[in-house]
C-alpha cells in the first residue's frame, strides 16, 4: 500500500498495490503491519457499509468529539463518490479547511480520517457503497454535524444534491 500524506495533518490518502492475474485482482484494504510502519495507529472497532440507490446521495459531514473520537478508513467499493473532510480540530494549522477526494471503485483508494475531522460525501454513480472501518464504537450524544452546503465552508460540490436524510439536511450551520 502506498501512503500520501495531504495538507490536513493525519488525513492520508492509501493506494492499494493491486495483485492482478487471469483470475481477477486482489488488493489489501487495511494492514495492521503496513500501517504500524508508517506509525500510523488504528484498531478497528467497527465496519459498516452505506449503500446508496440514487445518484447524487448525500451522506454528511458527520465526526464523533472526546472521549469517543474516531479514525475512519473510508472507500468506495462500488460505485463514484465525491468525498469532502474538513478538519474541525481548534488546535490544528488547517483548522476549518477543507480537502477533497473523488473515490470509486476503479480508482480503489481510500482515506484515512483522523479523529477530530468531519466527513461527507455525494454519490456520483447509481448503487454506490461505500466501506467504512472506525477505530471506536458508534456512541449516540456524541456525535458532530455541518450542514452540507454552510456557507462559512464554500464547497466545491460537482452536482447538486437529490437525496438527503432530514437530520442532514436540518443541521445548524456552524
Amino acid at each position: 500500500m502506498l501512503f500520501q500524506k495531504q495538507k490536513i495533518k493525519g488525513l492520508i490518502l492509501m493506494k492499494p498495490e493491486p495483485f492482478v492475474d487471469k483470475r481477477g485482482l486482489f488488493r489489501r484494504t487495511y494492514c495492521l503491519a503496513e500501517l504500524k510502519k508508517k506509525k500510523i495507529k488504528f484498531d478497528i472497532k467497527q465496519i459498516n457499509i452505506s449503500e446508496n440507490k440514487k445518484i447524487h446521495t448525500l451522506r454528511g459531514f458527520h465526526y464523533q468529539v472526546s472521549p469517543y473520537g474516531e479514525d475512519k478508513i473510508i472507500s468506495c467499493i462500488q460505485g463514484k463518490i465525491h468525498n469532502i473532510v474538513i478538519d474541525m480540530r481548534k488546535k490544528s494549522k488547517t483548522y476549518m479547511q477543507w480537502q477533497s477526494f473523488d473515490l470509486s471503485e476503479k480508482n480503489r483508494v481510500a482515506l484515512l480520517v483522523p479523529k477530530g475531522c468531519a466527513n461527507a460525501y455525494l454519490t456520483l454513480k447509481m448503487k454506490t457503497w461505500v466501506l467504512y472501518l472506525h477505530s471506536q464504537f458508534y456512541k449516540k450524544g456524541y456525535e458532530k454535524s455541518i450542514r452540507y452546503n454552510d456557507p462559512k465552508f464554500n464547497f466545491d460540490w460537482p452536482h447538486k444534491v437529490r437525496v438527503i436524510s432530514n437530520k442532514d439536511n436540518n443541521v445548524v450551520f456552524v
